[in-house]
């Protein structure tokens, strides 16, 4: 979404990032040393040589030369990481970089997307903790920013994959566009936006939702009449995890909920996560490219849950999520009592069967984003005067354009049903 690369990047961190980056470089060592051990071994294999303790394992000289590399790694990496957090009170940082970095919050939100359940599970510092935002600033409900002004109304933003909250302000021809500040200012919403860890299975990240929601509809400064939600791609996923989430434990807020315009949300999955399982499958499918499927298996949890759309723990607890599988997940209509609205956008210039099924906006296809399924058990049901698909348009293109914007704004000043 920045044109534009800095030329210096470092000036965008903090020394926590640095301590983060050389955990990562002592794993992805430790990570490359097994996968070509794992190949030698293989080969070995073939010539009916014994492995080591473990598969993949070698053994003999072979086996000591590859301990010693792990050993020096753990060794090296663990010094850094512990001089890099003895330094960290001395070296200077600002709580008002990390707020205001686009840059950092670009890179961040990327590395979460491709790995965040790693990070998160390795308590590294890099990982990206949920939180509702103003202005770019984290929302603490004991002391909330100065300036702050809450309307009756909040407009939630949502963001998607690899995405962050400030990536809603983006331009169109030169023009800032930012749908959540339109909408706010045309109807008197007061716009918050979410961040997240987008490596997490959609269902973690739709049961914290579910909890920030409740703690906003208790804290709100004034009383709280409605929520609309505006989710992009993955957003719209865990939208529908929190709602389902809400809807079991009877939590307030969402009675209060009254809209949400999904822009983009891969609802029966996306084919590009559906070719990356393929690719695990054929490199593991002989003995020698067997450990280079780890290479694929990098990719985040939540990234695996986009194959076909999982908003419930049941969807995917109990599977390996790198294994070919059909689509198990659990009905899950949209929520009762909302009004539920569907964008959709596709590069092709009209719509057509390699459109709507392989074209669609260059990530997902168009029945995906329209909800459509042809199990009617499945089919999401979204109203015709409910959809809106835009042609010569991209994925990204969603969060930039005018047209988008007006779209929105007409549905959501119309009359609430009853």
């Amino acid at each position: 979404m920045n044109p534009t690369t800095p030329k210096r990047t470092a000036k965008h961190l903090l020394p926590s990032d640095l301590r983060g980056m050389a955990q990562l470089g002592s794993q992805a060592t430790a990570g490359i040393a097994r996968i070509v051990e794992g190949v030698h071994q293989s080969i070995l294999d073939r010539l009916g040589a014994p492995g080591g303790q473990a598969p993949g394992q070698t053994r003999g000289i072979t086996g000591l030369a590859y301990k010693s590399v792990h050993g020096v790694n753990r060794l090296v990496g663990n010094g850094l990481q512990a001089l890099l957090k003895r330094l960290e009170p001395l070296l200077p940082a600002s709580a008002d970089d990390q707020q205001t970095s686009a840059q950092r919050a670009a890179l961040l939100a990327a590395l979460n997307g491709v790995m965040g359940d790693h990070l998160l599970e390795t308590h590294n510092p890099l990982a990206t903790p949920m939180s509702l935002r103003w202005q770019g600033q984290a929302l603490d409900w004991q002391h909330l920013p100065a300036g702050f002004a809450p309307s009756g109304k909040v407009l939630l933003l949502i963001h998607g994959l690899c995405m962050n909250d400030l990536q809603w302000q983006t331009e169109h021809k030169h023009q800032v566009v930012d749908h959540g500040q339109a909408l706010a200012a045309a109807l008197g919403y007061c716009p918050v936006y979410l961040r997240y860890n987008s490596g997490l299975h959609t269902s973690q990240n739709g049961r914290e939702l579910a909890a920030q929601l409740d703690l906003l509809a208790q804290h709100w400064p004034v009383p709280l009449e409605e929520i609309s939600i505006v989710a992009h791609s993955m957003g719209g996923l865990l939208t529908r995890s929190a709602c389902h989430i809400a809807a079991e434990k009877g939590q307030a807020w969402l009675p209060l909920l009254k809209n949400i315009i999904f822009l983009g949300t891969p609802h029966h999955g996306a084919p590009l996560e559906r070719a990356g399982n393929w690719i695990d499958v054929l490199l593991g499918s002989t003995p020698y490219t067997a450990p280079l499927a780890k290479l694929g298996q990098l990719r985040s949890a939540g990234i695996t849950d986009l194959r076909h759309g999982h908003v419930r723990d049941e969807d995917w607890q109990g599977d390996n999520r790198f294994h070919r599988m059909p689509d198990q997940r659990l009905i899950t209509p949209l929520p009762a009592g909302v009004r539920c609205f569907a964008i959709a956008a596709s590069m092709a210039a009209k719509r057509g069967a390699l459109a709507n099924r392989l074209i669609g906006d260059g990530l997902v296809p168009l029945h995906s984003a329209l909800g459509e399924h042809t199990d009617p058990r499945r089919d999401l049901g979204f109203a015709k005067s409910e959809q809106l698909v835009c042609y010569r348009m991209n994925h990204m293109e969603l969060l930039s354009s005018p047209v988008l914007t007006q779209q929105m704004l007409d549905w959501l000043k119309s009359p609430t049903k009853t």
